[in-house]
């Protein structure tokens, strides 16, 4: 029972990254290759975050708020901007489009997260006697990083890839990849400053997720038009 609870949480978790690779025209182009480099990045990115935080940030001894700290995560987290920007612009891909790049990215960017963040807590506790929803809340939150990681790839391609976008929507491309790049001290403080428990965290990921994907999406079809 405690193996088929780890195999459900697992699926739940990594599964929607490999039925994304397979259900859009990201397999018919082979782009497994753009989306191996950009987990490569986030590997590297990842690394130099740890320096960071490891230098700059002090250990609490209690796990309140603190404003301070969570500014410093918060710039800290643009890092992972910085190597979006390198993984979007300076990897070499195939001759794949813009709209197929930044997902290709996107989806290696989130997978080398979840592997990095949730496998080790999954094989260690998944795998215990008792059930718990908290791994299922997990890979909800899985689900939720990745279509956030596609819709901040999506904003960097706006930013740094596409040149003729309307002047009148840079302010809100920017913007949204603001919010993005700080959603991990989003949700630090609404657990720790407000007192939110892990399901209603979760959910508030998800719905930011949907609401981020769709005006990403917006986004990137309305500076995909003609201008007149």
């Amino acid at each position: 029972m405690t193996l088929f609870h780890f195999f459900n949480c697992a699926i739940l978790t990594f599964g929607p990254h490999a039925v994304y690779y397979s259900a859009t025209p990201l397999s018919e182009y082979d782009t497994l290759g753009t989306s191996i480099k950009a987990a490569l990045v986030y590997l590297g990115t990842a690394l130099v975050k740890l320096v960071c935080l490891a230098t700059f940030l002090r250990v609490s001894e209690n796990d309140s708020f603190d404003p301070y700290q969570e500014l410093l995560k918060a710039l800290i987290s643009f890092v992972d901007v910085a190597g979006l920007y390198f993984a979007l612009t300076q990897l070499t891909h195939r001759n794949i489009s813009q709209n197929h790049k930044f997902q290709a990215v996107g989806l290696g960017w989130a997978f080398a997260d979840s592997v990095l963040h949730r496998l080790a807590p999954l094989w260690v506790g998944a795998r215990g006697p008792e059930f718990t929803w908290d791994f299922i809340l997990q890979g909800l939150e899985a689900n939720a990083n990745l279509v956030l990681s596609i819709s901040l790839a999506a904003l960097g391609s706006l930013m740094w890839l596409r040149k003729n976008k309307p002047k009148t929507l840079i302010p809100i491309i920017y913007a949204c990849a603001g919010i993005v790049a700080t959603m991990p001290s989003i949700t630090s403080y609404l657990r720790r400053g407000l007192g939110w428990h892990f399901p209603k965290v979760v959910g508030f990921e998800l719905f930011t997720s949907l609401m981020m994907a769709f005006i990403s999406w917006q986004l990137f079809s309305t500076c995909q038009r003609p201008s007149s």
